[in-house]
């Protein structure tokens, strides 16, 4: 992902300060002194070195889009950090500008099916083989936004590893009459690196903590004044 990002932004004109990989050390005031001038970071690494990463670009005043998965655990560390030491963080389980309206799609349904008897929700959820955290960080935002408008209900989520497969999500209703899918299908992981783009562009001169969805939320209200999202 990484390159990716760095690729994509190459091609807008933006100047790439630092590539940093796991080769590099991950002391948090070495990395300090790497960081140190630079206008944003983007972070696409393991979950283990999310905090680590969050403290090294705080300290350097460095605001950090954080992009990787398999870090709910430590959010609450990660959260602290940032606002005891006045920094910036934009997070998402998924940073494609498609899947965050596919969230908003799935919200909608569900609340269209709180009113009907009879469906069952689940969640299944594909992705390429080296992929290591399962259900993918996107599977569990999807069992989030059904919650909050079917409470109480279970919501079982499947997961599959294999092959090259960029990342699928499917949101089903089951009855014993019909059923009703709502599918995401990512065709390259440019939508990811993109999205993180858009988030690092967007917390230049913000403080705080930032799910991608606010950054969605602004754009969507900025284009659709007269709607309702």
């Amino acid at each position: 992902m990484g390159q990716l990002v760095a690729a994509q932004a190459r091609e807008a004109g933006d100047s790439i300060g630092a590539i940093i990989t796991s080769q590099d050390g991950g002391a948090v005031m070495e990395l300090t002194q790497k960081l140190s001038g630079h206008d944003v970071a983007v972070d696409f690494s393991v979950g283990s070195a999310v905090v680590t990463h969050v403290e090294a670009c705080v300290r350097a005043g460095v605001p950090i889009v954080e992009g990787t998965t398999g870090w709910q655990q430590q959010e609450a560390d990660a959260r602290r950090i940032v606002a005891e030491q006045d920094g910036a963080m934009v997070y998402g389980a998924n940073f494609s500008v498609g899947v965050n309206v596919f969230y908003r799609l799935v919200s909608h349904a569900a609340t269209l099916f709180a009113a009907v008897e009879g469906y069952d929700p689940f969640i299944e959820e594909a992705h390429h083989k080296r992929k290591r955290d399962a259900p993918s960080g996107t599977a569990l935002r999807l069992q989030d936004v059904l919650a909050e408008e079917l409470p109480g209900v279970e919501i079982p989520v499947s997961s599959t590893r294999a092959g090259y497969i960029p990342g699928t999500h499917r949101v089903g209703f089951d009855s014993n009459v019909d059923q009703i899918t709502l599918t995401h299908m990512a065709r390259s992981r440019e939508g990811f690196a993109a999205g993180a783009l858009v988030a690092a562009r967007w917390i230049a001169g913000r403080k705080g903590v930032f799910e991608f969805s606010d950054v969605i939320d602004e754009i969507l209200k900025t284009t659709t004044p007269d709607s309702t999202v």
